[in-house]
Order: structure tokens, then C-alpha cells, then sequence
């Protein structure tokens, strides 16, 4: 069965995020403070599995492989 699995990769907190440090400047610069900004990757995937529980273990062997930093990041998985 074809499954859209969507993966939701951010800093761990306490992570310096120099990206969104720059994103908050330019809001308050352009009149738009903000209390709180972070940043995060979403990466959508579409694979074949044999049921949702297996694609989304596939999806998590991607992160650990691949996709995510297992020391600075977190992420979670979504199976639609």
C-alpha cells in the first residue's frame, strides 16, 4: 500500500538556531516583533509499505540514517 509519510525535523531545545535568530531580526526590523521563533525541516515522502506501523518504522530508520542528527535534533513522524 502507498503511504505519504511526513517527517518534522527540528533543533532540540537549548540548540542554538542561528537561522531562526535571523528570521526574528528581520520581523521586528519590518515591524512584526516576535516573542519566539524556531525553525524546522518537513520532509514528505511517499513509500510503499505494507501497513501504516511499517511505514512508519521505515521512516524513522530514514531519520537515523539520514535525515535527522540524532544529538541535535528531534523529530516526528506523521503517516497519512
Amino acid at each position: 500500500m502507498r503511504y505519504t509519510v511526513v517527517i518534522t525535523i527540528e533543533l532540540k531545545e537549548g540548540m542554538l538556531d542561528p537561522e531562526a535568530r535571523a528570521i526574528r531580526h528581520a520581523l521586528a526590523n519590518l515591524m512584526f516583533p516576535t516573542e519566539d521563533l524556531t525553525t524546522a525541516r518537513l520532509v514528505r515522502i511517499k513509500l510503499d509499505a505494507p501497513d501504516a506501523v511499517a511505514a512508519r518504522e521505515e521512516a524513522a530508520r530514514m531519520c537515523e540514517l539520514l535525515l535527522a542528527n540524532p544529538i541535535i535534533h528531534d523529530y516526528t513522524i506523521e503517516v497519512e
